[in-house]
């Protein structure tokens, strides 16, 4: 078997491929690249984070601190949402390793480029997702 070696692709490259080369080689080597530089800036943006919440707040200004702890709420919103993201990244690499990646985890159909391109770490095809955000809106309502 030739094994050429993979090079680099753009979105645009990887857009124009026809559908029967959906996951070859250079595709997942361009979105574990993706996943892994997306793992790296959700934890610098958690410590980041952590770092503005773990700055001293000594403000006399009542507005003043009022505003820093807003902003240490926001902050910890911002980590509390990194967090869940990063099992979502590892979840997808291992996708990666064991060749299922890209395919829907309900239907087994293809999830697609363009929304792997916006979502990395989709489990779900459009059709299935959507159908799982409505059971959930009906069941909360």
């Amino acid at each position: 078997m030739d094994m050429q070696p993979i090079t680099e692709v753009s979105e645009e490259q990887i857009l124009k491929e026809p559908e029967s080369n959906y996951m070859n080689a250079e595709q997942l080597a361009f979105f574990k690249q993706k996943l892994i530089e997306l793992h790296e800036t959700t934890r610098a943006r958690i410590q980041e984070a952590k770092d503005q919440m773990a700055s001293p707040m000594g403000y006399s200004d009542p507005s003043d601190r009022a505003t820093c702890e807003e902003q240490s709420e926001i902050a910890l919103k911002i980590v509390d949402r990194e967090q869940k993201l990063l099992p979502k990244i590892q979840q997808a690499l291992e996708r990666i390793r064991t060749g299922s990646y890209g395919y829907c985890l309900e239907s087994e159909e293809p999830i697609g480029i363009p929304r792997l391109l916006a979502r990395p770490t989709a489990e779900y095809c459009a059709e299935v997702k959507t159908l799982k955000e409505m059971k959930e809106y009906q069941f909360r309502h």
